[in-house]
């Protein structure tokens, strides 16, 4: 008879979903609420595959991993939370977990998952396990699923002394990432080093990377230990690796094939005992096709490919990473910290941010610094944000009218005379507001809008919430706040 599968969360529609769906399966699936009714369970039998919350008032999912993996070694463990942060990647996959599964998850993936593992358990022998303490790294945040799939690769490669090739644009925060991938490695202990190859001068560079012996060329005066032999026993980190010359390209290939190398000058080969992480916001292989970069090097560097998402396509992360910056620019000038208003932070969510992070990080440190009071309004934002805000409003605004001609076909056509001067109407309300000294004009207009947006996209679908922001192009959660917020009804 088969073994079933076990689930452990406090919560129970969640546990009542993954019944179902088991059911649905026929796979048989026993539930628990706390991982100590799990260990004592244990002592008696064992799962096919077990399936746990991190976060319960009476236990900790990474806890009961490590308990099982040292009686079980070969049962796979699939952890899941709602918390989704590096940390709990990391330690769920240098626990041995199988898979980190984040919620809210579809159902049918997970089912699949669960299938997967305990296919993989009939076979699978007892991974390496290397338990500990691991330090947080607050500075990589993300709820977004792009950034979760970063997690999930570090948490994968925190047992590998792989060479990792990150690409993203500038600001994503590559040399963070290569930060968590050392300080999460059998390396960790060993020295970090980290070089930008496009910021120093081609005629220094071999020098930096490989070091001179005394005399080699003028100038120099005394033997210096290049950045490899500083790296030794830990990771070299090269950013703007594009940017290198050919000629240099040549020579870090033979050090990567090899594993030696001569300082500038030097006739004695040395060893090189490190682990290398490159990074570039260009596209290499168009690079290569253009003559400006090995393609033998590629290869050596794309062994493992982490790509960092643009903060553009995580923009549900932009509220935490502002309200982070904030906290940490006021602690490093040794003032109080300032809080950003809902509609500074509403408007700041809509920009595009072609910086990434780091643009949204000086914003931040800006506002920090210029803003006159402790709550930081639209008005505090700099001008050219105040523009660029105003100019999003109006597209915003434009293209909600689309949308709502297109939701209401027939019923606008019939009044579309009536309606050709719409945005004339709402100058002319705006003005009479203003005239009339009325406070927060913008959000009374701005909410009135999303009303008759809204009410005009439930009377088409008639009232179906789903099908409304699938035709508004919204998310399912965001019409739920945004009825509960205008207190409309469906």
């Amino acid at each position: 008879m088969m073994k079933p599968v076990w689930i452990v969360d406090d919560d129970q529609s969640i546990r009542w979903v993954l019944e179902k769906a088991l059911t649905r399966e026929k796979i048989a699936h026993r539930s628990f609420t706390n991982p100590n009714d799990v260990l004592n369970a244990l002592e008696k039998e064992s799962p096919q595959v077990l399936i746990s919350d991190i976060r319960m008032p009476r236990g900790n999912g990474i806890d009961l991993l490590q308990h099982v993996k040292a009686s079980h070694p070969n049962l796979p463990v699939i952890i899941m939370t709602a918390y989704s942060d590096l940390d709990s990647a990391v330690s769920s996959f240098q626990g041995g977990a199988f898979e980190y599964l984040t919620k809210p998850f579809d159902v049918d993936k997970a089912v699949e998952l669960i299938q997967r593992a305990a296919s993989e358990n009939k076979a699978s022998g007892s991974p390496k396990e290397t338990l500990g303490l691991l330090q947080a790294s607050p500075e990589i945040i993300g709820q977004a699923p792009a950034m979760q799939e970063v997690f999930r690769a570090i948490g994968r490669l925190s047992q590998s002394l792989v060479t990792v090739l990150i690409t993203g644009e500038s600001g994503t925060g590559k040399e963070l990432v290569a930060q968590a991938l050392h300080r999460h490695s059998p390396r960790a202990k060993g020295p970090f080093i980290a070089l930008n190859t496009a910021a120093i001068p081609k005629d220094l560079l071999e020098s930096e990377l490989f070091g001179h012996e005394r005399g080699s060329f003028t100038g120099a005066q005394t033997l210096r230990r290049g950045r490899f032999e500083q790296a030794d026993g830990g990771t070299l980190f090269l950013d703007e690796i594009g940017d290198m010359p050919f000629d240099l390209q040549t020579r870090l290939l033979r050090v990567l094939s090899d594993g030696h190398f001569y300082r500038v000058g030097g006739h004695e080969p040395i060893r090189s005992n490190v682990r290398v992480i490159a990074a570039t916001h260009q596209n290499l292989e168009a690079r290569v096709a253009s003559g400006l970069f090995r393609e033998d090097l590629l290869h050596r560097l794309n062994v493992i490919r982490l790509r960092l998402p643009a903060l553009r396509e995580r923009a549900e992360d932009i509220p935490t990473l502002a309200r982070h910056f904030m906290l940490s620019s006021a602690k490093s000038l040794g003032v109080e910290a300032k809080r950003l208003s809902d509609e500074a932070l509403k408007v700041i969510s809509k920009m595009p941010f072609p910086g990434n992070v780091r643009q949204l990080e000086n914003l931040c440190h800006w506002m920090t610094v210029m803003s006159p009071s402790t709550e930081v309004g639209i008005h505090d934002l700099p001008e050219d944000l105040n523009r660029m805000a105003g100019s999003l409003e109006t597209a915003h605004l434009e293209d909600s009218a689309v949308h709502s001609s297109e939701l209401n076909g027939a019923l606008i056509s019939s009044t579309r005379n009536a309606n050709l001067d719409w945005e004339g109407t709402l100058n002319r309300e705006a003005v009479k507001l203003l005239q009339d000294n009325r406070e927060h004009v913008f959000d009374e207009l701005l909410e009135r809008f999303e009303k008759s947006v809204l009410r005009a996209a439930l009377q088409v679908t008639r009232g179906r919430k789903v099908e409304a922001a699938t035709r508004l192009g919204i998310g399912r959660n965001t019409i739920t706040r945004k009825l509960q917020e205008l207190q409309i009804e469906d």
